[in-house]
């Protein structure tokens, strides 16, 4: 493959999650096709002469260049940041290898991005201040709030966010014992429901099972998030499913046009899309409800208690009567995107790894048998399926950028590379978690590489051949968790911004393939077929994957 991926000429002197993945393009979104006819014209134009990344510098000299040389220059210049959307990981990955642990850039047609990959640059890009290298400003270009949330500006209150870090980090993983027991019996029904009403060839159900998992995951989340009386709310649960897909296909058109006509374009989608308008009007009124509530209990009247992430953001801030029932919502609905998305793809890739992989069966049935009680009561443990989803998660991982800095002020790392306002500081995340730096035997999957050793040496499976093949594999040195942070792992972010809501989506993730795999034999219906395609930085399932899943004999 061709490098579309530059070194940058380092200057010798002196001289930006809930930040979630990129957006990806969904299969099932019709509606939005006419809407992206209607700007074709616009996107020809833009890739002609929208000039958004930054130019290059002139090796000439004080020669003038010829109209012919900058003209190929231009459209070559074009032509590798509009093959970032459909080829990111690639590009990224071929930059990684290039650059040998020094930054490198890469072009898209909105953004120049500075990948560093170092430990000392994520650091420097880590501790960077927030009006600086900004997480909020980097959110607000890859959802485009103000066209998909309601006229949500999040970037211009941040402030008001952060009652949502404490109500997801803290006070909705302390609930997990109180959250799990249900989510599995919930789990367990929603996905019989699903597979009913797939349609039998050849004598098994043929289920799509991205769409199967992103339902299930959706129906569990407004039970977490929002609580049981909503997810009786037929509008709202079809709506929570809807609006992720409108919001990912809303906010890659209005990024990608010049922004001369971001607020024609922007506007006439908001007034197109449903989905937003709908999740408003049905959670406004419940956070005006617990605003009243607020101001009852301070005046020492009895009000009803919530346990829900409406009630927990309401608390979780110093200045409890600064928040408004709008800045609730708003962020409510920001929580929603990065909820559905990554977890629904995160398991989708882990069920259709097993299939790949079928030795992990059985031991992972053991130890669910064995210990799944006991991790409903704490949500930690099942290290063995912890294990094995994080291999998954490395080796098909959701995204290949990850610690999203937008730089509002002009940054210099301390090697010289300059991020100019506009510019996003991120981190290679697949190539580093694919690196042999990191991990032995990088690209072969090992389900149990991440457990301790003397669990591995422990393990009981019935076939004698298949547990010395899996005692076999790659295994790394010290043992990690999926909700780990270190110098191989930025799948949630760095340093003070990490994913909050990381515990919730791992304990989800482990209680929907525990149901699964405990209920039901799995298999894919053709191995051999394309199970993803890429959207910028993202890895998309294909909703035309099939699974079988055979319900095993009680």
């Amino acid at each position: 493959m061709a490098s579309y991926a530059r070194q940058i000429p380092w200057p010798t002197g002196t001289a930006l999650d809930l930040a979630g993945p990129q957006l990806a393009w969904p299969s099932s979104y019709r509606p939005a096709l006419s809407t992206v006819a209607s700007i074709v014209t616009g996107i020809i134009f833009t890739f002609l002469v929208y000039n958004a990344v930054v130019p290059e510098k002139s090796v000439l000299g004080n020669r003038t260049p010829s109209f012919h040389s900058e003209l190929v220059k231009h459209l070559r210049r074009r032509w590798r940041a509009w093959a970032f959307l459909f080829d990111a990981p690639n590009i990224i990955q071929d930059g990684f290898n290039t650059s040998h642990g020094q930054p490198f850039e890469v072009l898209a047609p909105d953004s120049r991005y500075v990948f560093v990959s170092s430990p000392e640059h994520i650091k420097e890009v880590e501790m960077s201040p927030e009006n600086v290298l900004s997480l909020y400003a980097a959110s607000q270009q890859v959802l485009q709030p103000q066209y998909t949330m309601h006229g949500f500006n999040w970037y211009e209150k941040p402030t008001e966010g952060v009652g949502f870090v404490r109500a997801l980090r803290t006070l909705l993983t302390n609930n997990l014992p109180e959250i799990l027991p249900n989510l599995g019996v919930v789990v367990r029904k929603r996905f019989a429901e699903l597979h009913k009403g797939h349609p039998i060839v050849n004598g098994v159900r043929h289920s799509p099972v991205a769409r199967m998992i992103t339902k299930t995951v959706v129906l569990a989340n407004v039970i977490s998030i929002f609580g049981k009386e909503l997810a009786k709310n037929d509008a709202f649960m079809e709506a929570a499913l809807t609006y992720t897909e409108e919001l990912v296909v809303s906010a890659e058109i209005v990024r990608l046009v010049p922004k001369m006509f971001r607020p024609i374009i922007g506007g006439l989608i908001s007034r197109r899309t449903k989905g937003h308008a709908v999740i408003w009007d049905s959670l406004l009124p419940i956070a005006q409800e617990r605003c009243k509530e607020r101001e009852l209990a301070s005046q020492g009247h009895a009000v009803p208690s919530h346990s829900d992430c409406i009630q927990w953001i309401l608390e979780s801030t110093s200045n409890k009567t600064s928040r408004t029932p709008q800045g609730i919502v708003h962020e409510l609905m920001a929580i929603w995107f990065a909820s559905v998305h990554p977890t629904s793809i995160t398991i989708t890739y882990a069920l259709q790894d097993l299939c790949l992989h079928p030795e992990y069966t059985s031991p992972l049935r053991l130890e669910i048998e064995r210990d799944y009680a006991r991790f409903e009561k704490s949500g930690h443990g099942l290290p063995l399926l912890d294990s094995f989803i994080k291999e998954s998660a490395r080796l098909s991982p959701v995204e290949a950028q990850s610690t999203r800095r937008c730089a509002l002020r002009p940054f210099s790392l301390s090697d010289g590379t300059k991020i100019d306002v506009g510019d996003w500081a991120s981190t290679p995340t697949a190539a580093i978690m694919q690196s042999a730096e990191f991990y032995p035997e990088p690209m072969r999957f090992s389900g149990f590489r991440f457990v301790p050793q003397e669990l591995l040496d422990s393990l009981d499976v019935s076939e004698p051949d298949e547990e010395a093949r899996l005692k076999a594999n790659p295994h790394q040195p010290s043992p990690s968790k999926l909700v780990d942070i270190d110098g191989s792992w930025y799948v949630w972010g760095a340093g003070r911004q990490t994913c909050p809501g990381r515990f919730y989506a791992a304990a989800l993730a482990k209680v929907i393939v525990a149901q699964i795999i405990s209920n039901y034999d799995l298999r894919l219906v053709d191995p051999e077929k394309p199970r993803w395609y890429t959207w910028r930085t993202t890895r998309v399932p294909r909703e035309e994957t099939l699974m079988v899943f055979t319900p095993r004999a009680e």
